[in-house]
């Protein structure tokens, strides 16, 4: 493994922007200086001139879904986390509606080994539960899985809990952070009988958010909170869609005595129900992307910290399964190769600070979960390291894109920023618009 320093970089880190440079030795972060490197501090070492760029630690995406196993036509752990990295993702946290669900031990630590095959960036999975497993969510080790996640919404793989008695069971009990996806199915349900006798079942996909409405999200979310608060859980309510739902968090800084935190994705940051009109079933997400006063909404809460992380929900489907309607087009779409550079713009159009963006991508997601020594650019720390270029002008298309679906639903956005180096555990694992596939990531482990 070579060492490497990063020289001259505009580091962005702890709330701060400042010029310093960064020694890499090995797996880790040797020494973060802000003074002049002399010519001979540099020597053995792989010097990479970051003059003009920006420097930020390796994104942490706490919400992906690489399909695998068992849904890999559509994406798998080796072409979506190469993806991840191209895209400064350098970990990330996978969910569990593969096929077969993990929603065992057993079946969790099969998806860890196969990551230690192929995974380019580090990882950790979400045990997933069901209305009678209880058991083996009692058995999680809250050192080596990131969380459980509950689906209080059906989705893709339908993993509903529905029973009101495991609810509380899980979340008096649960042993590590609870995720849940929150929409209330029984008024999905009374929406989609409504809109499928009214329009038939070639029902156009700008009906999607009024079938999963406002509604339905604040109801489930409510619940959840209401739960999390009469057990004391340690609760993470994943993608809110809605404004009114920001309602629910507090707008203060993430610390280890905030219980109940959320997320946000950046499709929800970035597209409105008026996009519908050119990408159609592409931005067709659950929860649904919703008005731009929604949009607005999410962001105003990531700022004032009622929203503690932003994430991308990364479900890839085939363009064959995207076909239809609000009825039969599959939901979700990829996101991870571009959800940094989407932050960053949003940055230089004055809509958030770098700084903050940061905080919400790479150290809060590592203080959320107690990830241990990542997240921040920090002596000691694992060196997982993004390194941008703030003035590179490209285009998203088909010819650049890696995932393994083909497609992107930012196929012709133009960036003005681009990630140029992505190191992970020391690893320089992608620079000139390629990823080096020698390199693997590790198992992420938790201080807990």
């Amino acid at each position: 493994m070579t060492r490497y320093v990063i020289k001259n970089a505009t580091i962005i880190n702890d709330g701060e922007s400042k010029t310093g440079s960064v020694f890499i030795n090995q797996s880790r972060i040797e020494k973060v200086t802000f003074n002049e490197v002399s010519a001979e501090a540099l020597i053995g070492y792989e010097v990479i001139d970051a003059t003009g760029k920006w420097l930020i630690p390796g994104a942490i995406d706490d919400q992906v879904h690489f399909r695998d196993p068992g849904l890999t036509h559509k994406g798998d752990i080796e072409t979506e986390s190469r993806a991840a990295v191209a895209g400064g993702i350098t970990s990330y946290l996978e969910m569990p509606n593969t096929k077969p669900q993990a929603v065992t031990n057993e079946i969790l630590e099969e998806k860890f080994t196969r990551a230690a095959q192929v995974s380019a960036a580090n990882y950790s999975f979400f045990l997933g539960a069901t209305n009678d497993n209880l058991e083996e969510l009692l058995k999680v080790d809250p050192k080596k899985v990131c969380g459980i996640k509950i689906f209080m919404g059906s989705s893709t793989g339908n993993m509903l809990v529905d029973n009101a008695h495991t609810l509380e069971q899980i979340f008096s009990k649960s042993p590590v952070l609870i995720a849940t996806h929150c929409e209330d199915e029984a008024t999905i349900n009374k929406n989609k009988a409504a809109y499928l006798e009214k329009y038939g079942k070639d029902a156009a996909v700008q009906y999607h958010p009024l079938i999963r409405s406002e509604e339905a999200c604040y109801l489930s979310s409510s619940f959840a909170v209401s739960l999390a608060k009469k057990h004391h859980t340690r609760l993470h309510i994943l993608h809110l869609s809605t404004a009114k739902e920001t309602a629910l968090f507090e707008a203060t800084p993430l610390t280890k005595n905030k219980k109940i935190t959320a997320e946000a994705c950046v499709h929800h940051l970035h597209f409105t129900d008026a996009d519908y009109l050119t990408k159609g079933t592409h931005i067709k997400w659950n929860p649904a992307v919703k008005t731009a006063a929604d949009r607005d909404g999410i962001l105003k809460a990531v700022l004032d910290d009622r929203i503690d992380v932003i994430a991308t929900d990364h479900a890839p489907h085939t363009i064959d399964e995207k076909k239809g309607g609000a009825f039969d087009a599959m939901s979700g779409g990829p996101m991870v190769q571009h959800s940094v550079n989407l932050m960053v713009e949003m940055s230089k159009q004055g809509k958030i600070t770098m700084e903050k963006v940061v905080q919400k991508m790479c150290h809060n997601p590592a203080l959320l979960f107690d990830i241990e020594k990542r997240g921040f650019i920090r002596e000691g720390y694992f060196a997982d390291l993004v390194l941008i270029n703030p003035n590179h002008n490209w285009t998203v298309s088909k010819e650049n894109l890696l995932y393994k679906c083909g497609w992107s639903p930012l196929e012709g956005t133009h960036f003005s920023n681009k990630i140029e180096h992505t190191f992970v555990n020391g690893n320089l694992v992608y620079a000139n618009n390629k990823v080096n596939t020698a390199f693997r990531g590790s198992r992420l482990t938790f201080t807990r």
